[in-house]
């Protein structure tokens, strides 16, 4: 696998870019990557440079400008340079179908009133979450992710806010009790 080809909303690709370059360029340097983006069609092609080691870079830097093309800021998708932090997305279309108004229902309540639900997930999991256009990213460790997209997931099952909000304050407490590191039991 030597060129991983993805299409991203092209209101997302001046961020992908950044500042004369600058997000392009820390995304090409990190990985050992060259990314050939075309702003027109919203394609970006990511290549790994000649001799430049890991190919698992290239898989890590699609997660990048994954994460970038789903809502995250730069500095939150640069995360994923760390080995351990791995991207999650759920695409609401393949839960719900392309029923706009289901999907839009769904991320009102991820969100929840004023942010507080998206808040209460992100303090609680130490996961950090994008919900745009019709996916919701999380950005974590493996156990970090898995909690929160288990409470992601309980939203869009229909769960009501406080059940969610009790199994965040359970899961907090346990992981508290078993110390750093521990993974969140079932």
């Amino acid at each position: 696998m030597e060129e991983i080809t993805l299409v991203l909303p092209r209101e997302r690709i001046p961020v992908l870019i950044g500042t004369n370059g600058s997000t392009k360029s820390e995304i090409e340097e990190s990985f050992g990557v060259d990314l050939d983006i075309d702003s027109g069609e919203g394609v970006v092609r990511i290549s790994a440079r000649e001799g430049m080691g890991d190919p698992i870079n290239l898989l890590r830097a699609r997660d990048v400008v994954v994460a970038i093309g789903r809502g995250f800021s730069p500095d939150k998708a640069l995360l994923l340079r760390d080995e351990d932090m791995m991207l999650d997305v759920i695409d609401l279309r393949e839960i719900l179908g392309k029923n706009e108004n289901q999907i839009r229902r769904v991320k009102g309540r991820v969100i929840g009133e004023e942010g507080k639900m998206r808040r209460a997930i992100e303090e609680a999991t130490g996961a950090r979450l994008s919900i745009y256009g019709h996916t919701i990213a999380i950005i974590g460790d493996y156990e970090s992710a898995s909690f929160a997209r288990e409470a992601v997931e309980m939203l869009i099952n229909g769960k009501q806010h406080s059940t969610v909000y009790k199994f965040l304050s359970a899961r907090r407490r346990a992981m508290k009790r078993m110390g750093p590191g521990a993974a969140p039991g079932g």
